[in-house]
Order: C-alpha cells, then structure tokens, then sequence
C-alpha cells in the first residue's frame, strides 16, 4: 500500500484517494486540488460523480478528451456506496488511464468495491481520512487551524474548546474558523466559554468535573439547570462516567502525568486530572462508583421513566462515596 499522508498534504496527482469515515475532510481539501488543476490548466475541465448514483458511463465520459481541452479533472464521491455499473467502470478506466486526467475520490470504508480499493491503495495518492478519537489528535488539529492562522490559543482554551464541541470534527473545524475570525486577540478559555460554554457537552463536563471534585450541590445546580432548558440526562450520565473509568484506570498508576498519558492513551491533561482525581478514593469507594455508573447507564437508557432522577442520584452517591474516603 502507499504511503497514507495526511489530507492538509494534499496534491494533485493523476489518482488520489482519500480513504476514511470523515467525509469533511475531502470535502475541505478537495477543492485544493481543483484549484491546482485549474490553475496547471486553467482550460480543464471539471467533473463530479456520485458512485453510489451511476449507472454506468458517466465516469468514462468525464476522462475522454473533449473539442475544447483534453485535461480533464474528475472528483468522485461515495466509492463506499458505489453501484456495481461504476465498479465496472472504475476498474476498466485503472487498467488504461488517461494521461490528463487527475482523478480524486472518496472511500468511507468498508469492503464495497475491495478490488478497486486494494487497486487504488497501490497506485493511488492515499490521504488519511479517519475520525479523530483521542482528544489529543483533536487538540493537535485545533493548533494546527491557528498556527496555519498566524493566531494564538492557550492550551487550557484548547482544552475546552474540544471538550465543548470535539465529537465533531466539522463542527470542531466550524468553531476554530469562526473564533479566528471573529477574535481580534489571542485565545483563551473565557472566550471559548463565552462561545461555545452552553453546548452539551461543555455543560456535561462541567458536570463532571464538579462531581468528581466533591462538589456536589454545584454539580446538581448545573445539572438541574441544563436539564430544565432541555439537555438531555444521556451526556450528563456519560461525561461522568467517562470521568470515572479515566480514574479507575490510572488508580494504582505511580508514574508522572506524562508517562500516564502515553500508558493508557491519553492526552497530557486528561492523565494530569485523573491522577489527581484518583487520590480522592479508596479501591473500595471507586469500584462502587464504577458500579453506580454502570447502574445508572442502564437506568438513563431506558431502565427508568425518570431519567433526570437518574442523574441527580448518580451525583449525590459519586459525592457520598466521595466523603467515606
């Protein structure tokens, strides 16, 4: 398989693919390469196809020279969805490829089409297009936006700007693109907050955090208030679990925050707060908050008609165990 480049990289070249689930990521770099082969022949022409549409011919058409430039550039959408007509097609055109013609396409993933994809991973320009999972990879995107920017973020306004908008990264990329725009200064976390501080999961962090940090009366305010405008209890139940397995895990860890992070897979900041969150529990008391969360998963899913009860229990019992320590 080539070399996977990441799809801030991208080049045009003869055939490009860029391979993963995050559509938006071909969707922002794409135009990139159009405006390369416009600008290497600005009498090129440009083509876009839906794999998942054709029925046959359309792909053939494109990459034929025409009257009026024999350049052509052909983007291709939804290979993961395509129909068994443009397989045929996309197959044929690999074994005898026009010579200029820059053909770009996007594969979610996924087996539909294995033989064009094994033959598009061999000779094709592969960009990453996977979905970030670690906040760290997220946070290292947020930095990238505003160095290629010319502006400034502080880490901690990062930080938050991933925990309030990270489980999208178009919604993530929206947030960078209009913080740059509209902040004449340097970045920091009150105007993250100020921004982005009553999104969902900002609010269940918040929850979190303060839950964890034995503050309970605090925690069930912000929680009473985000459920009232009309939250729903599912993040504020998850925000607080994923707090405390983050705990469980490094419970018995004795390293430093960083060698913690590269341990269990963490961000540097995510493994400082945990440590310093596990010296507040026993073994005992932590196992039990593990299982009041598990109970309460259930409970907020389905398991109960009361689901904000769910949560204000949930946080009275974390703030509970908490003082038996």
């Amino acid at each position: 398989m080539a070399d996977v480049r990441s799809p801030r990289e991208a080049e045009l070249a003869p055939l490009v693919l860029f391979l993963g689930p995050e559509e938006f990521l071909f969707r922002k770099y794409s135009p990139k390469l159009r405006a390369q082969a416009q600008s290497q022949s600005p009498d090129s022409e440009i083509h876009r196809l839906d794999a998942s549409t054709s029925a046959g011919g359309e792909l053939d058409a494109a990459t034929q020279a025409s009257l009026f430039s024999p350049a052509a550039y052909v983007e291709v959408e939804n290979l993961a969805a395509m129909t068994e007509a443009f397989l045929e097609d996309a197959l044929a055109y690999l074994a005898n490829p026009a010579p200029e013609v820059a053909l770009v396409m996007h594969h979610a993933g996924g087996n539909r089409g294995k033989k064009l994809l094994d033959q598009l991973k061999r000779s094709a320009v592969v960009y990453d297009c996977a979905t970030p999972k670690k906040d760290a990879e997220k946070q290292s995107y947020v930095l990238h936006e505003f160095r290629t920017a010319r502006r400034r973020i502080s880490p901690d306004a990062v930080t938050a700007l991933v925990a309030a908008v990270g489980t999208s990264l178009a919604e993530l990329d929206s947030a960078c693109a209009q913080l740059i725009q509209d902040v004449p200064g340097d970045v920091d976390a009150a105007t993250v907050d100020t921004y982005y501080g009553g999104r969902v999961e900002a609010t269940a962090f918040k929850v979190a955090d303060a839950a964890l940090a034995g503050q309970t009366a605090h925690a069930l305010g912000i929680a009473r208030a985000a459920m009232n405008t009309g939250t729903d209890p599912v993040p504020l139940v998850a925000a607080i679990g994923a707090k405390v397995r983050s705990t469980a895990r490094v419970f018995e860890y004795r390293g430093g925050p960083g060698d913690a992070a590269k341990a269990f897979g963490m961000a540097p900041w995510q493994a400082k707060n945990a440590l310093a969150d596990s010296r507040r529990w026993s073994t005992q008391t932590l196992r039990q908050a593990v299982a009041a969360v598990g109970e309460a998963d259930y409970n907020v899913k389905g398991g109960t008609r009361n689901p904000a009860f769910v949560v204000e229990r949930l946080i009275i019992e974390i703030g509970r165990l908490l003082s038996r320590r």
